[in-house]
């Protein structure tokens, strides 16, 4: 029976299942009593008064809720009532009839549902209903209408006569629905107006309100922070007399984490010192809430918003140079190997020798200078990396763009960041005391949020291999799979031209790391446990585990509440979205900032790569400042175009010419819209393109 109902396409009727089972008159009592006892089971779910389902499975019919959209600008939905287990199932939204207003996200309505397997359904809007949660819409208001801000959005909004709030032309602006009934644009009220678009900050400021990014306190929360003051060695292990030194990069706006190392014997004795935010923000507190409710800071290129207010994020918790501050450290040693012997933890009371950046201590390594600081730094970073590399682990070495701001706050150029020896040795510092971390929380029966990371799903693995293979290379089976394995590929290529789409296709081939009190390990660093522990002041995960590992050790009363505790699970989860949240607005400021500088340069040619086939164009990344935007399929010559979806290759039937993955080209810039962050390219090439054939 619960095959049965798990495998029909969708509702069915006591009827269906006598014909299936071929059951006789006398056998329907029977029939009814296991309906109910599955019903109550949780396993069926009535549709009405004689049908049933798989209490898994969507009815045919179903109100949903659009919260997003995909990258082709279609409506992502979710069943507004879902009591099933696991993740509501998603939903994608055909688009709607010829002059429907499109769905906007916090729409709901009533849509029929073909599944379409894993969890996944087609959907149809059979009616639509009220929204009294709609979501907000950002934009540009101009000529009466709100000009959306997001590439993927299809659709423009009305503004009525005397709903625009005072909205001037070029303004960017929060918009929520009107009540609408009937065809046109859907009408929008203004409710906030945040500034001219061109205004020096109006790209952060867009991609706040875009992803919804909280950024002012409540007056509690300041309040709270306003009242911090320095803390005493009551309680507390003097480190004054270790020189501890901060190195971060030239742009840090706050110092959460220090360092010191020295020989000791053949091996190395390492010590980080992290600020002590968990004695400033007490679990339940209105810094706390807010602090749970952003997840952590996010950082633009002309701004950061503070998982804490300044007084604490750039005050007593961070750790200046010359100034006393209360620490939570892990003092630890290593073998020659960089193998770890033993660690310790405790709360400390520190003062900061020097504020370094990643270039000063690598100009120093690199002269000899400063040599009682940086050369056992640099000393014991040479043996945790040989374990590092003995483990096998999976370094992707992607070139990140940082954007220059002229004095008047106006993109002056995106170069890549530079990646030295002196930033590895700190990443490797805190995977050190990382790892530290989450074994102690283990020892100590403490509740333990783990920085997880899964094996490549198998569908991703298949897609990947299919790459590889135009490069002659090949992957190991899935249960063999090794970290080293990935490593040993882009060692491969790394002198290859393609070696940045090579290792941007690794990078999608993996799981997301995310937050979980359950261990799954960490695929991508070879590690058995692993716990963030060394930026509290930006993270919410590693405020947590400061709590766990005060609690744990008896450093004071801080601790994990029993409620906290019980929705761990719940926690990691909401934390992990938090996290990708501001992943996906830093990039999305980042590819406003470089399309404002392109913009500059419209009919500029270029050299690029081809990094998308899709059936409607290509995708192409520009080499010089990674600016990436699409070759309409329209802009190509006119031909009978094949989308080779294995080879990932685009090729012309009569021109015979052949657009693949990774492939060099040059091009021509030909619009370059800075509100949508959208670029349009055309690929140089002797055949003309369409457009001008027709004539």
């Amino acid at each position: 029976m619960r095959r049965f109902l798990r495998d029909a396409p969708g509702d069915v009727g006591k009827s269906d299942i006598v014909r299936h089972f071929g059951l006789d008159v006398d056998q329907r009592p029977a029939l009814r009593e296991l309906l109910r006892q599955l019903e109550a089971e949780g396993v069926v779910a009535r549709s009405g008064r004689r049908r049933a389902r798989d209490a898994g499975k969507l009815p045919e019919i179903a109100a949903v809720e659009v919260f997003g959209i995909d990258p082709d600008g279609d409506p992502l939905a979710r069943p507004v009532d879902w009591e099933g287990e696991g993740r509501a199932p998603l939903i994608y939204m055909r688009p709607e009839r010829p002059g429907q207003p499109a769905l906007a996200p916090g729409e709901r309505v009533l849509a029929r549902l073909r599944p379409m397997g894993a969890g996944k359904y087609d959907g149809r809007t059979f009616k639509r209903l009220a929204s009294p949660t709609a979501a907000r819409v950002l934009g540009v208001f101009r000529d009466g209408r709100v000009l959306p801000v997001d590439k993927r959005h299809k659709s423009e909004w009305s503004v009525p006569a005397g709903e625009e709030g005072g909205a001037q032309a070029g303004e960017l602006v929060l918009a929520e629905p009107i009540n609408h009934l009937g065809l046109g644009l859907r009408p929008v009220r203004v409710v906030e107006r945040l500034g001219p678009m061109d205004a020096p900050r109006a790209v952060s400021m867009l991609c706040i309100h875009q992803h919804g990014i909280p950024d002012t306190f409540p007056p509690e929360a300041l309040t709270e922070a306003a009242a911090a003051g320095p803390v005493d060695l009551q309680g507390r292990e003097d480190l004054r007399a270790i020189p501890l030194v901060t190195i971060d990069g030239e742009d840090a706006r706050d110092f959460d984490d220090a360092v010191w190392a020295e020989a000791e014997g053949t091996g190395w004795r390492v010590v980080v010192a992290i600020a002590d935010v968990a004695h400033y923000v007490p679990a339940g507190s209105a810094l706390d809430d807010q602090a749970r409710l952003r997840g952590n800071s996010v950082y633009f290129p002309d701004r950061v918003v503070p998982m804490l207010p300044e007084a604490l994020s750039n005050g007593w918790c961070s750790l200046k140079p010359g100034e006393n501050r209360g620490c939570l450290f892990v003092d630890m040693r290593f073998d020659a190997g960089g193998y770890k012997i033993s660690h310790r933890f405790g709360r400390g009371l520190m003062r900061s020798a020097a504020r370094l950046t990643y270039e000063q201590v690598q100009a120093s390594r690199d002269a000899g200078e400063m040599a009682e600081t940086v050369a056992p730094l640099f000393g014991a970073f040479a043996a945790l990396l040989a374990a590092r590399e003995t483990r096998g682990t999976l370094e992707l070495d992607l070139p990140e763009r940082r954007v220059l701001l002229d004095d008047a706050g106006q993109v002056r150029d995106v170069v890549p960041r530079q990646r030295l020896d002196a930033h590895r040795l700190i990443e490797e510092f805190m995977v050190a005391a990382n790892v530290c971390a989450a074994e102690t929380l283990e020892q100590t029966g403490q509740p333990c949020m783990y920085r997880v990371h899964d094996r490549p799903s198998d569908e991703k693995l298949e897609g990947l291999r299919q790459f590889l293979d135009t490069f002659d290379l090949d992957l190991p089976a899935a249960g063999e799979l090794r970290p080293r394995h990935f490593a040993a590929v882009l060692d491969k290529t790394k002198d290859m031209p393609e070696a940045r789409l090579v290792h941007e296709a690794v990078l999608r081939g993996q799981s997301q790391a995310a937050y979980s009190p359950i261990n799954i390990g960490h695929f991508g660093l070879a590690l058995p446990r692993y716990a963030h522990f060394t930026s509290p002041i930006r993270r919410y995960a590693d405020l947590l585990v400061h709590r766990a590992l005060i609690a744990g050790l008896r450093l004071g009363p801080e601790h994990i509440p029993p409620a906290d505790a019980a929705e761990f699970e719940a926690l990691g989860e909401r934390i992990t979205r938090a996290e990708r949240r501001a992943a996906a607005a830093e990039r999305d400021a980042v590819d406003r900032y470089v399309t404002s500088l392109m913009a500059t340069r419209i009919g500029g040619m270029f050299a690029a790569r081809i990094s998308g086939v899709t059936r409607f164009g290509l995708f192409v990344t520009v080499e010089e400042n990674g600016a990436s935007g699409i070759v309409p399929l329209s802009s190509l010559p006119d031909d009978r175009w094949t989308h080779e979806e294995a080879e990932k290759r685009l090729s012309g039937r009569n021109t015979r010419l052949a657009f693949s993955l990774g492939q060099a080209v040059e091009v021509r810039l030909a619009d370059a819209a800075p509100l949508t962050g959208g670029l349009v390219f055309h690929i140089l090439l002797q055949v003309p393109p369409r457009s001008a054939r027709r004539g």
